[in-house]
């Protein structure tokens, strides 16, 4: 069987066995657990079933699982026992005021197209893991640190957030300190850059296209679709948004305005 067939196999197994979870528990939310842990089976399969293994695809391999093992876990202990997310209620109430049957719907419009974007933005990693050409360059080095940088955002905002929430003084409040206060998503940021670190790393056996299309995806969903759009939207109408807003950077880190 072809390897990117076979590797594609592995992860459309995965989101089945997710949607039937979700399914049981009633709680397409789910998916969000789903998300990082899809990329980390992608990225495992294909590197085991390569003709050939290179430092560049083991270090690929590496950075992609530690990301998505770690974002699934911190989405596994926020959501596994919380009802289902406002917004698949939503899509939930819409299906069935449309008469439309609300586990096909969800099969093929959540499941399914999250899929297949994942194998969209999965292009460096197929490229690398799938590349017999060896060595790990300048061009190499620069793209880890780049990741690296990412991976701090993501974690440090992720962990700051969750410290925050945690404290009963700071109920109705917004997070406005820490990396909070040079970015409004430091956490998405941070998941952005990490992908473009890959594609520098990629971009040595790859060039510029497919390549490019992975962390270009990712920045236009987090920038405009289903990231930065849907929390700022959730939060237009707190006291405190307004003169937050103002001040600080909405996605790439700088210095708050006074």
């Amino acid at each position: 069987m072809n390897i990117y067939i076979f590797t594609m196999m592995a992860v459309f197994i995965f989101f089945n066995i997710v949607f039937v979870i979700a399914q049981s528990k009633k709680n397409n939310g789910l998916i969000d657990i789903a998300w990082g842990s899809g990329f980390v089976v992608l990225a495992i399969t294909s590197y085991l079933i390569s003709p050939i293994w290179t430092i560049r695809s083991a270090i690929v391999t590496t950075l992609v699982t530690l990301w998505g093992l770690r974002l699934a876990y911190h989405l596994f202990k926020r959501n596994w026992n919380k009802k289902e997310d406002y917004r698949y209620v939503a899509m939930r109430e819409r299906w069935t005021e449309a008469g439309k049957n609300i586990y096909l719907t969800a099969y093929f419009k959540v499941y399914m197209s999250q899929m297949i974007l994942l194998f969209i933005i999965s292009i460096p990693i197929f490229i690398v893991n799938f590349s017999v050409q060896k060595g790990f360059g300048i061009l190499d080095f620069l793209g880890l640190l780049i990741w690296i940088i990412g991976y701090f955002f993501e974690v440090t905002g992720d962990a700051q957030l969750k410290e925050f929430i945690s404290k009963r003084e700071n109920k109705g409040k917004l997070m406005k300190s820490g990396l909070w206060k040079y970015t409004r998503h430091p956490n998405y940021f941070g998941e952005a850059t990490m992908w473009w670190g890959i594609f520098i790393i990629v971009f040595s056996v790859g060039g510029f296209f497919p390549t490019i299309i992975s962390p270009a995806v990712i920045t236009y969903l987090l920038l405009f679709v289903s990231g930065v759009p849907l929390l700022e939207k959730k939060y237009k109408d707190h006291p405190e948004w307004p003169e937050y807003s103002r001040k600080t950077s909405k996605f790439v880190p700088m210095p708050p305005k006074e």
